[in-house]
Formats: structure tokens, C-alpha cells, sequence
């Protein structure tokens, strides 16, 4: 095969991240996002984890057309057959199945023996063929497990119907040259092994999430799991963006080709940093703001003179500066909607049309350019406060002043009744949380605040990311505007709102 299939597990093992967690709606603009993008397999999450999970698995199933849409599910019935039922209106579905094979895992978690281990694996497999023909099956902690077992349970999954096989790195405990000879031996070894595509799925708990499988690609795999922005429990996984560029930019090297639109890497970087909270570094590779820039002189010289003494890449191929069409408030509403269906972004009525084109006026009114991260900006700003509604902003008032203890007036709407509070802190937005918490009473603790700005300029918006703890459970909070200090309070009540309701579904790792 000259053909890397492109497997995105952002919507899966991307969510596992603490307080990452996507909403069904978010999860199918992401999807969409990735449809766009060409990605050939989007995994859309774990079914059987919550009714919540299961719900947008399904909804996932039924809103993408051109991509195979995956479910996960542990070596068992219940989890498989609820796989199945979340499917079953895709287009195209998969069921990715699991089970540990390295002897830790076995003997500490699982506590069953090889030979279980390897039975129950073909038994699920089975199970799998009765919903779909395009069943993956994934050897959990590959990279930690003795080669004879995982040749000898490769062999029989493959018999039983995998079409794919899996071979984690689940830890991210391998090296690139180790890896390598793992997958090598496997092809070789295993007597059916042409009868499977191999597929790796590396984490970055050493860095080497995506040097680990490139590396794994040379040796034969063929498939590739992976996220955007490299997002994933723990360091993460391998970032989609540099695996897709790296065999675009080094065809010499891998002599492979993906399907993937690169011009679709920086939008989709931009939409899943915006829903999770997660800012992406500056320099992070192919997506991060500086990945184009040029401060040397000297490197400015050559840049100028000849584009390729010092970029191996052209910005505009991967998404960079393209497709922008800049919006005022003179922008009409035939605008406003052709550029949001561009963007992935539609409306289920009118009314919702009109309350996000009034969102855009206003916003359009502070701000004189209005670029398409404010458009998704926007977009997310409103699905927070839609699906968090306990809690809303109905005043803010901060004064901070050279030699004065900062304060803030808060005026805070709880379960449609209006609280007033006002606080001293060690700046506004200190001030500002410290009113709010004090009509909410949470108890929460402050893991991280996080302030980037979604465009350039003083009139940008801000887009803060707050992460709160309160017994065990961690979430994020959003807020977007012109206003730093409003921001803060919008990304604190979202948080809290989160706090102060029941968790709609549980993390994976619980069960």
C-alpha cells in the first residue's frame, strides 16, 4: 500500500484529557471539521462509558458521510453490542475493540492469564463481526508486551476477522528504533499478517509520540492513530498535523501518501483549542503562531531572497492565511450565514440564526475586523452559555488604580434569582473571582488560568481558559471578549456551572 490511513482519536482519546470533555454538539462540529479535512477514520468515542457518551457516538454516526466514524469498546459483550447500536446509522462504522497484553497489565489489572486473555480477545472480535465487517482490535500496552504473545494473539484476532490491528504504545514508555522492530516483527512473523492492516497509537509521555510512529511506518504499519493539536490524557498523543506534514514534506523518505487536505490543519487546530481550552503553544510545530516566523535577520534574508533556504514547507499548504473573509458591522446576514456554513457551523432555525447574527453585531461594534476564529469564538461562547444556564453574568464592575486594593461588583443571576456581592483581590480578575465565588460558595480550587488572544491586534478578543478541582473531578471553563477582565468572569462561571451540575458522563478510565 502507498496509503497511510489518517485515524483521529481527538473526539476519543483527545476528550481523556482532564477537563476536555466536548459536548455531543461540539463533538459533531469537530467531526464535521475532520470530514472536511479528509481524515479517513474519526473515532467519536467510548459508547458504553454514559447515555451521554453513547448519544454522541451516534449523533457523530449520523452527521458524518465521507469518513468512517469508530466506536471503542473493551473485550466485551455489553460494550461491543452497545458499539454496535451507537453505529448503526453510519455511513461507514467500525468497531475498535480491546484488551491488555503486556504481563503488568495482566497480571495487576486484568488478573487473567495469557490464554484468557487471547480467548476472550477472539471472542470479542466475534461479537464485533455481528454488527460490522471492519472490526480493529488493539493489543493494550503493545509496547510493554512480550513479542511471542502479541505475534501469537495477532494471529488469532486476524483469523477471527480484525481487519485492522492496533498496536499501542499505551504508556509511551518505547523508542522509535524498538517500536520499529516490534511492528517489523509482527509483519513478519504473524503467517496471516497480510490479511490485516497494522496500525499504531502512541502517546507522549517521552516525547516521542510521533517519532515512535513514523518510525513504526517505515517498518511497515499503515495506519496511524492520532490527534489534533497532539491532544490526549497525560503529554498526549501524536499530533496529527506533524505526522500528515512529515509524509507530505519527506515524501523522498516514506514514499506514502495521505488523503488528508493539509489546508483544513490550522482551521481544525484552531476549532478543537477553541471547544477544549487547550492553547496551543506558540512554537508547537505546523500550527502554533510561530511556526512561520522569521525574527533572524539572517533568516529573514534568506526567506526573502528564496522561500526554501529556511521554510520546508509553504504556510498557505496547511491552512495558514487562507480562506478568510474578513467581517465588519456593515457585513449582512447572507454573509454571516455563507460564512459559518463554511466553517461547519449551521443553524437549526431562524431564531438561532438571528441570536448568533446579534451576537455578531455586538461583537462587530468593539471590534472592526472579524476574523473566523471570532466566528468560532463566538459559535462556542454561545453553546457554553446554552448548555450551562444555572448560573449567568448579569454585571461586572472592576476598578483597579495605581497605589488601590482592586475591586469588583458582581451581579450574578443563580437558578433565575439575582445575587449581588462585591470583593478586593490582588488584580481585577482576582477581585472578580473572589465576588463570584463568594455568592456561589463552590469550594473549588484554581488549577489554571490561561489568557490567549484570538487575533492580532488591541481590539482582539481575549479567550481565557480557567480549570477548576472539586473532589476528584476537573473541568475548564471558556469565555471569550474584547474585555480581558469580562472574559475571566464568563471562563470562571462556565467552570462553576460545570462544577455545580452532575457530570453527564463519566470518564472512560472510571469504569
Amino acid at each position: 500500500m502507498n496509503q497511510l490511513i489518517i485515524f483521529d482519536t481527538t473526539l476519543r482519546d483527545g476528550e481523556q484529557s482532564p477537563g476536555a470533555s466536548m459536548t455531543k454538539d461540539e463533538k459533531v462540529r469537530i467531526a464535521k471539521m475532520l470530514e472536511r479535512m479528509r481524515v479517513d477514520v474519526i473515532e467519536a468515542g467510548f459508547p458504553i462509558a454514559s447515555p451521554g457518551d453513547f448519544e454522541a457516538v451516534r449523533a457523530v454516526a449520523r452527521a458524518v458521510k465521507d469518513s468512517i466514524v469508530c466506536g471503542l469498546a473493551r473485550a466485551a459483550d455489553a460494550d461491543i453490542d452497545r458499539a454496535g447500536e451507537a453505529l448503526k446509522e453510519a455511513a461507514a462504522g467500525r468497531i475498535h475493540t480491546f484488551i491488555a497484553t503486556s504481563p503488568i497489565h495482566m497480571k495487576m489489572k486484568l488478573r487473567m492469564e495469557p490464554d484468557q486473555v487471547l480467548e476472550r480477545a477472539v471472542e470479542a472480535v466475534h461479537r464485533a463481526r455481528r454488527w460490522t465487517d471492519d472490526v480493529e482490535f488493539s493489543a493494550e500496552d503493545a509496547g510493554r508486551s512480550e513479542l511471542d504473545f502479541l505475534c501469537r494473539i495477532t494471529e488469532a484476532v486476524i483469523a477471527a476477522g480484525a481487519r485492522t490491528i492496533n498496536i499501542p504504545d499505551t504508556v509511551g514508555y518505547n523508542v522509535p528504533d524498538q517500536f520499529a522492530h516490534t511492528i517489523r516483527n509482527l509483519i513478519e512473523r504473524v503467517p496471516n499478517a497480510d490479511k490485516a492492516i497494522f496500525s499504531v497509537h502512541c502517546h507522549n509521555d517521552l516525547g516521542l509520540a510521533v517519532a515512535n510512529s513514523l518510525a513504526a511506518v517505515l517498518a511497515g504499519a499503515r495506519q496511524v492513530e492520532c490527534t489534533i493539536n497532539g491532544l490526549g490524557e497525560r503529554a498526549g498523543n501524536a499530533s496529527l498535523e506533524e505526522i500528515v506534514m512529515t509524509v507530505r514534506t519527506r515524501r523522498d523518505v516514506f514514499q506514502l501518501e495521505t488523503g488528508i487536505d493539509t489546508t483544513q490543519i490550522v482551521p481544525a487546530s484552531r476549532l478543537v483549542s477553541n471547544i477544549t481550552g487547550f492553547p496551543v503553544q506558540p512554537n508547537k510545530a505546523i500550527v502554533g503562531a510561530n511556526a512561520f516566523a522569521h525574527e533572524s535577520g539572517i533568516h529573514q534574508d534568506g526567506v526573502l531572497k528564496h522561500r526554501e533556504t529556511y521554510e520546508i514547507m509553504r504556510a498557505e499548504d496547511v491552512g495558514w492565511n487562507t480562506n478568510r473573509m474578513v467581517l465588519g458591522k456593515h457585513s449582512g446576514r447572507n454573509a454571516f450565514r455563507t460564512r459559518m456554513d463554511e466553517l461547519g457551523v449551521s443553524f437549526s432555525s431562524e431564531e438561532e440564526l438571528n441570536d448568533a447574527f446579534a451576537r455578531f453585531k455586538a461583537l462587530a461594534d468593539k471590534k472592526h475586523e472579524i476574523y473566523d476564529e471570532d466566528l468560532q469564538a463566538l459559535v462556542t461562547d454561545a453553546n457554553l452559555a446554552a448548555v450551562n444556564e444555572r448560573v449567568k453574568l448579569r454585571y461586572l464592575r472592576v476598578c483597579s488604580e495605581t497605589g488601590e486594593t482592586p475591586n469588583a461588583q458582581v451581579t450574578l443571576a443563580l437558578d433565575g434569582v439575582e445575587h449581588n456581592a462585591a470583593a478586593q483581590g490582588g488584580g481585577p480578575v482576582d477581585a472578580a473571582f473572589k465576588a463570584i465565588e463568594s455568592i456561589l460558595q463552590t469550594g473549588t480550587d484554581l488549577l489554571l488560568y490561561s489568557v490567549n488572544n484570538i487575533t492580532s491586534g488591541t481590539d482582539s478578543q481575549g479567550e481565557v481558559t480557567v480549570r477548576v478541582a472539586k473532589g476528584g473531578r476537573i473541568v475548564n471553563g471558556q469565555g471569550a471578549d474584547t474585555d480581558i477582565v469580562i472574559a475571566s468572569a464568563k471562563a470562571y462561571i462556565n467552570a462553576l456551572n460545570k462544577v455545580l451540575q452532575p457530570s453527564e458522563r463519566e470518564h472512560p478510565q472510571l469504569l
